[in-house]
Order: structure tokens, then C-alpha cells, then sequence
């Protein structure tokens, strides 16, 4: 009994080792360039909701240029830091593709042997 026992387990293992190494090989890894593209969509969101908000204060302000100044300068410095912000994803977007391409360089010898 102990030994029919300790067969079923060894088979479950087995097939549950190979069911695993399976799904590893076969499930696509997400491109370097899907997840860019939604990262640039959503800075471009932002971008737009920012610009929105610098209307509806401009818009709040009047004839006040106090107020006007104050929403120009507050909307420059958060400018300026999406344009910082910008240019590090787009640095970091090359460096991912350089590296989905060694990756699929790799793929494509392995799927060879």
C-alpha cells in the first residue's frame, strides 16, 4: 500500500515538474515596446489633464495677475519635471528595446537546437 501510494505521488510530481516547465517555455514574455507605449500614453494623459488645470486656473484668476503669475510658475515647474521625466523613459525605453532584442536574438537560437 505504501509503495502504490509513494507511485501516485512520484507521478503527480513528475507531470506537475513537466506541466510547470511547459507553461514556463511556452507563455510569450511582454515586449520592451507594449510596455513603453502604454507608459508614454499615460504621461500623455497626464499631460493633458495638467493642461486642463492650468486653464481652469488661469481661468479662476481672472484679470488677477498675481494669480495669473502664480499659475504660470506653478505649471512651469511641473513642466519642466515631466520633460525630465520624459526624457529618462524614452532613455530607458531604448535601453528595453536593446534589450528585447538580445532576448529575442536568444530565443530564436535556442528554438534552433
Amino acid at each position: 500500500m505504501k509503495k502504490i501510494i509513494a507511485l501516485v505521488i512520484g507521478i503527480a510530481f513528475a507531470v506537475g515538474t513537466a506541466g510547470f516547465a511547459a507553461a514556463q517555455t511556452t507563455a510569450p514574455a511582454p515586449k520592451a515596446e507594449d510596455k513603453m507605449e502604454k507608459k508614454v500614453e499615460k504621461a500623455e494623459k497626464k499631460g493633458d489633464k495638467m493642461l486642463e488645470q492650468k486653464a481652469a486656473c488661469l481661468d479662476k484668476a481672472g484679470t488677477d495677475e498675481v494669480k495669473k503669475a502664480s499659475c504660470e510658475k506653478k505649471f512651469a515647474k511641473k513642466g519642466a519635471a515631466m520633460e525630465k521625466k520624459g526624457a529618462a523613459m524614452k532613455k530607458e525605453g531604448e535601453g528595453m528595446k536593446k534589450e528585447g532584442d538580445t532576448m529575442e536574438k536568444k530565443g530564436a537560437a535556442v528554438e534552433k537546437k
